[in-house]
């Protein structure tokens, strides 16, 4: 189980570092918070539940809902979690749902106890926006991920 969770920091590590690469045709446009559901993982994934609020560096701000998919190792139960992105987009208008859609890429956490987790995603409307970490998901359980990563998002009613 150590090796696991070791193996996961590092994976996490790596996602941190290569995300700057992907952003760097983009700017800042703001900051996805999001709360994600507990929940328990079922060896090769897991689904859970996301309330987010997207606030612009323009001052326009946006809820959305949504669900979080983890395919690949995910063993383990975890409480409520928050993920905070910083939103890169190709301008730093961004109008109203252009955060709707999927985002895809990878993930890697470690819990027990009290754990971390990252997630470096690229989608959206238009493909066009690049949620990257901007704190390292904090969780409590015992779980280990590490895999690929959807998320859907669409605007709360």
């Amino acid at each position: 189980m150590t090796r696991s969770i070791l193996a996961a920091i590092a994976l996490a590590s790596g996602v941190l570092a290569a995300a700057p690469s992907q952003a760097q045709e983009r700017v800042e446009a703001g900051v996805l918070r999001c709360d994600v559901a507990g929940g328990t993982g079922f060896i090769f994934g897991s689904t859970k539940q996301l309330n987010c609020i997207y606030e612009s560096n323009t001052g326009l701000t946006q809820a959305y809902t949504g669900n979080i998919r983890k395919f690949g190792v995910d063993i383990g139960a975890t409480a409520d979690s928050v993920i905070v992105w910083g939103v890169l987009a190709p301008t730093t208008d961004v109008p109203p749902d252009t955060l709707r859609g999927t985002y895809d890429g990878i993930s890697a956490e470690a819990t027990a106890g009290v754990g971390i987790g990252a997630n470096a995603l690229i989608g959206g409307n238009s493909e066009s926006i690049v949620l990257q970490p901007l704190s390292i998901q904090a969780q409590s359980g015992l779980n280990i991920a590490a895999g690929l990563t959807s998320i859907e998002l669409v605007p709360a009613m």
